[in-house]
């Protein structure tokens, strides 16, 4: 791998994982997504920090769920499908003249609301 394109898988992994931490304490910002997202960046780019993310006390728990059941919490599918959907709404209602961006726009919300729901529930 270019080592540039390492440096900036770190730097996104670690800006994602950031924001992941954030999302334990803050309620409408999903956790699990950011940390997979941090999980996926580490695992192409750092294998010393990816063991270190997977054997984490507090974080490594949501992603070896994930990993181990192929499952979403309830609350985060909620969460995650919601700001999804708000961000998508608010870009089309507020910020978009043109029908086919706005139509674009509606069909990658419907994509990403799929893809989030065809995961299992963890209970």
């Amino acid at each position: 791998m270019i080592p540039i394109v390492r440096y900036v898988l770190v730097v996104w992994g670690i800006l994602s994982c950031a924001l992941g931490v954030i999302g334990i304490f803050v309620p409408l910002l999903p956790t699990t997504p950011f940390l997979l997202l941090s999980a996926a960046l580490f695992f192409r780019s750092s294998p010393r920090l990816y063991n270190h993310l997977l054997n984490h006390p507090q974080l490594g728990p949501y992603i070896r769920n994930f990993r181990e059941h192929k499952a979403i919490p309830l609350q985060v599918k909620i969460i995650s499908v919601s700001l999804v959907w708000i961000t998508i709404l608010h870009a089309v209602i507020f910020l978009l003249d043109h029908w086919v961006l706005e139509s674009l726009l509606i069909l990658l919300a419907a994509g990403i609301t799929a893809y989030i729901l065809h995961f299992k529930t963890l209970r």
